[in-house]
């Protein structure tokens, strides 16, 4: 009896013994720990460089010398020059036209006869002006001093000598008359209007069509006044080169032409505050020699691109990675982020010129955060900086 009552205890014994045992040959559940992840950003890494700043603008090419043609003398065309249309090309001293020399042939000639009768009368007048002092001479008592003028006839003699002048003078006017009757080019140039005819009376005076330089091309181009500080502009009588220019057409960069700053207009526009530089394109058309470029023609639309100063060492920063208006975020070495204040030097189409607020080899944060806020963790991801 006593046995039948303390098995069943023994065996509860045992297994409660049992199961304490075999929890404690289990092993504690480890306790995890998180490990907090930043947010992923995309950086460039910051380097001072040597840099030429370039100011980019626009214009319209003009012709540097345009005149009107304007014959000096009077007169009936009876030759015209092919070429005498507009678009036409021509040389320094190339004839354009000429006008009819018969009259002028007969001034010269009349001018010619004129000096002749002219110097038959002053001999004539000399050999009277020494008779006459011969003929004081032998009549005059010692004591009568020099002859007056009108005796010895100097006034005649002088009066000869003045119309002979005259005469010669009237001779030079006739042959540059007879010279006017052709109507030269007073530069290498393009007729770019013209309004005359074979046959055709001119008067002296009255303009027949206009002609245009071909030996260089300007650009006129309006810039904000603080971008001139940046440009190299003669000033009159210096001998120093102004800033390269190159010249495309919108959206074509493989068409460039070179020219170079020759002045400025020297006054800000009171309306748009633009000040005005002139630009200069040698040769625009091409005739000194083949460079495979277009006719940089009269009219056309340009871009311009300006070389301005050259700075030893500068940062400088893609213009979308600027916060702001004046702040960029940095990631520090610990993988923080820094909020920081710049100083622009200046703004370039594609970047910007930081003179204060960061430094070489410090990490530029490219990605765009929202929420962002100073000591921020982030996961840089180091990339390759493209302008």
């Amino acid at each position: 009896m006593a046995l039948k009552i303390i098995l069943p205890i023994l065996i509860l014994l045992l297994g409660i013994g049992a199961f304490v045992g075999i929890g404690k040959l289990k092993k504690p559940p480890q306790r995890q720990t998180s490990q907090q992840l930043g947010i992923l950003v995309d950086v460039i890494e910051l380097q001072a460089a040597p840099h030429q700043v370039t100011v980019h603008a626009t214009g319209t090419v003009q012709t540097e010398q345009e005149i009107a043609l304007v014959p000096e003398v009077s007169g009936k065309v009876n030759w015209i020059a092919p070429r005498l249309v507009s678009g036409g090309l021509f040389k320094n001293g190339e004839t354009l036209l000429k006008i009819e020399q018969s009259d002028y042939l007969l001034t010269v000639e009349k001018a010619r006869a004129d000096i002749a009768r002219a110097q038959v009368a002053l001999k004539t007048e000399q050999e009277r002006a020494r008779v006459a002092r011969q003929e004081w001479q032998r009549v005059a008592l010692p004591d009568k001093g020099e002859p007056g003028p009108l005796v010895t006839r100097e006034i005649q003699l002088q009066q000869e000598q003045a119309n002979l002048a005259a005469a010669q003078a009237n001779l030079q006017l006739a042959s540059l008359n007879l010279q006017r009757t052709e109507l030269k080019a007073p530069f290498n140039g393009r007729i770019r209007r013209e309004q005359v005819d074979l046959g055709q009376y001119l008067r002296a005076g009255t303009s027949i069509g206009s002609f245009a330089g071909t030996d260089r091309a300007e650009i006129h181009i309006p810039l904000p006044a603080q971008e001139l500080k940046w440009l190299t502009i003669p000033t009159a009588g210096s001998t120093q080169s102004g800033s390269t220019a190159y010249i495309d057409l919108p959206g074509n960069r493989q068409t460039r032409w070179q020219g170079r700053i020759v002045r400025s207009l020297g006054e800000i526009d009171p309306g748009s505050r633009m000040a005005t530089v002139v630009v200069v394109v040698d040769d625009p058309y091409q005739l000194a020699g083949s460079s495979g470029l277009p006719d940089l023609a009269t009219g056309l639309f340009v871009d311009i691109e300006l070389l301005g100063t050259r700075l030893d060492s500068i940062i400088s920063i893609p213009r979308d990675a600027l916060r702001n208006n004046q702040q960029v975020w940095i990631a520090d070495d610990n993988n923080r982020l820094r909020l920081r204040p710049v100083d622009i030097l200046r703004r370039e189409q594609r970047q910007l010129l930081i003179s204060k607020g960061v430094s070489s080899g410090e990490r530029l944060i490219m990605t765009t955060l929202s929420p962002a806020a100073e000591g921020m963790l982030l996961r840089p991801v180091l990339q390759e900086r493209r302008l």
